[in-house]
């Protein structure tokens, strides 16, 4: 069951993979059967994400969501190293073998879809301009596309840009955009 301050919360979409498992110094798989290496729990690269992480993002006034192309193995496999519950994950398209160079990111449409006008934060590495315009252009609600640098992760600044804007949208309503009514006494 959901708590009331979930369900009024915004929206917070989570990476994996160059967002809570930094890039730099790795050798990415090549293939399907690379990226199911690369998504278990012997992958010598987990030893990079931040444990102090999970804390932080569970502090954030926001109902975390995973999405990632680890789909629900990112409950399995990162949940428990950062000491996070298991967390709702995105129903997302099968990501493409090869990324189209100037197209819209291949999750952009489902997290609006999801949305469906809640404010939410997207946490990603790929974000483009073209994914902050298309989300503008057909997202009602308050929006943060947030890119992170693949090659270090989350960093600190990142987490003072969400608080930030997650607190702003929390003291001017609730995730809808509606002003709070004031319950009788």
């Amino acid at each position: 069951m959901t708590d009331d301050r979930e369900s009024e919360s915004p929206l917070l979409f989570l990476d994996v993979d160059g967002t809570l498992l930094p890039y730099g110094g790795a050798r990415l798989p090549t293939g399907a059967d690379g990226w199911d290496e690369w998504q278990d729990t012997g992958n010598p690269q987990l030893a990079k994400i931040d444990r102090a992480h999970g804390p932080r993002l569970l502090a954030l006034p926001c109902a975390l969501m995973w999405a990632t192309a680890w789909m629900a193995d990112a409950n399995v496999v990162i949940a428990p190293l950062l000491g996070l519950p298991q967390l709702p994950v995105v129903e997302l398209p099968d990501a493409p073998e090869d990324d189209e160079v100037g197209g819209l990111h291949w999750k952009t449409r489902a997290l609006v879809d999801l949305a469906a006008g809640r404010a939410f934060v997207w946490v990603d590495d790929e974000i483009t301009d073209l994914d902050r315009a298309w989300v503008a252009g057909h997202h009602p609600g308050r929006a943060l596309l947030h890119r992170v640098d693949a090659m270090i992760g989350l960093a600190d600044t990142d987490f003072v840009v969400l608080d930030h804007w997650l607190r702003d949208v929390s003291a001017q309503g609730d995730a809808y955009g509606h002003t709070p009514t004031p319950r009788p006494s």
